[in-house]
């Protein structure tokens, strides 16, 4: 895994520079249009451009049509507007077609939040699909600038909020927030195919959210190859650094899955062999229970960003993560503000490998110790009498 270089929320391949050349970007174009035009032949006629659809359509929109067509509401959108508006008008156009800022913003969370082509949506904003997919790219890149003050480690009176409120929901003291990954497929990407091949034989990255009860996220971390175990994708995120008193107060800690290790700030459940005690099969339950949360907060993000949910139209490995974090900045945007959406849509189960690795036996004994300490307080509490 030499080859990959951490940034921030987001991994790279080495080989790979930060900023894209331009033929790069005509090829990753090149790609999109194609695969589009050729789905568009397959499925839809051709609709003729609609003119003036931002200034005489959107304009006429409902709170509610809105939000059924950009998955935000409009007063969403607008604090939106005012936060990159000025950054995206001091990033020039190189020659490209000039569009207000409004439209390059709807244009880019219409592509986000719908499976619709670049064409059907060069159609639709009477922009060409090269315009389009340039405008997205810039929109999406001052997005993600602005990631830290959307996506950041809770202070100790918000960790303290986290853990009262799983406590209270699901029983389970000191939860700090909820880690789980999930798997976001891709075409065929460029470079090192074989890599990205995860164990459905599909080809995806990998997304690592830490959540909390309010199903905002905490931390992200966003482009290792689908090939990856969960527990080397969390060593490659920086969580492990984190594990100090200084982000982990009061002993507080993660719930994981078993695809993780157990140590003191990250609690597992115990492996089923067939012969769990009464504690530890409750112990599981109270786990597994307040993981919903994670479960919900993946569902949420995919179900509003659809761009995420079935196949990232993108071979560049380099930019996929630029546009993941994007969509989960937008994902916590929309909860700080009060911006709700019901999505019946259920998570694919994830893929993990049979033994999780990477953490010292010290870590793990340390872990197993406040395991079972946690087993003894749960078994001996009355929460199941008390919500009943």
């Amino acid at each position: 895994m030499d080859k990959y270089i951490l940034l921030d929320n987001v991994i790279f391949e080495s080989s790979t520079s930060d900023s894209s050349s331009d033929s790069d970007d005509n090829e990753e174009l090149l790609h999109i249009l194609i695969n589009n035009n050729v789905d568009n032949n397959r499925n839809q006629r051709r609709v003729p451009k609609i003119r003036n659809y931002m200034e005489h359509v959107v304009a006429l929109y409902t709170n509610i049509e809105f939000k059924s067509h950009f998955r935000m509401e409009r007063n969403t959108f607008n604090f939106l507007l005012h936060l990159i508006g000025p950054m995206l008008d001091n990033i020039p156009f190189q020659g490209r077609e000039q569009i207000d800022i409004t439209k390059q913003i709807l244009i880019t969370i219409y592509v986000l939040a719908t499976p619709d082509s670049y064409r059907s949506i060069s159609e639709r904003f009477n922009v060409s699909k090269s315009t389009a997919w340039f405008t997205v790219k810039r929109v999406v890149r001052a997005i993600y600038s602005i990631r830290n003050q959307f996506i950041r480690w809770p202070t100790y009176e918000e960790a303290e909020n986290t853990w009262t409120n799983i406590q209270r929901l699901y029983g389970f003291p000191k939860v700090v927030g909820i880690i789980d990954g999930t798997h976001i497929n891709i075409p065929r990407p460029k470079e090192d195919g074989k890599s990205y091949i995860n164990r459905k034989g599909r080809f995806s990255v990998q997304l690592q959210v830490i959540c909390k009860s309010d199903l905002s996220f905490t931390h992200v971390f966003a482009g290792m190859p689908g090939c990856v175990h969960d527990m080397r994708v969390f060593l490659y995120s920086g969580v492990q650094q984190y594990c100090t008193p200084q982000y982990f107060p009061d002993n507080s800690h993660l719930l994981g899955d078993a695809a993780y290790n157990i140590q003191k700030n990250v609690m597992v459940p115990f492996h089923d062999n067939g012969h769990l005690t009464r504690e530890q099969k409750k112990f599981n339950h109270r786990l597994s229970s307040a993981r919903i949360s994670v479960e919900r907060s993946i569902g949420l993000l995919k179900g509003r960003w659809r761009y995420l949910l079935d196949k990232l139209p993108m071979t560049r490995t380099n930019l996929i993560p630029y546009y993941i974090i994007t969509c989960c900045v937008l994902h916590n945007i929309c909860l700080l503000r009060n911006d709700r959406i019901e999505i019946p849509i259920i998570v694919p189960e994830q893929l993990h490998e049979m033994e999780p690795l990477g953490i010292t036996n010290a870590l793990k004994e340390e872990g197993n110790f406040k395991r079972n300490r946690l087993m003894e307080i749960i078994s001996n509490d009355d929460f199941e009498r008390r919500n009943n």
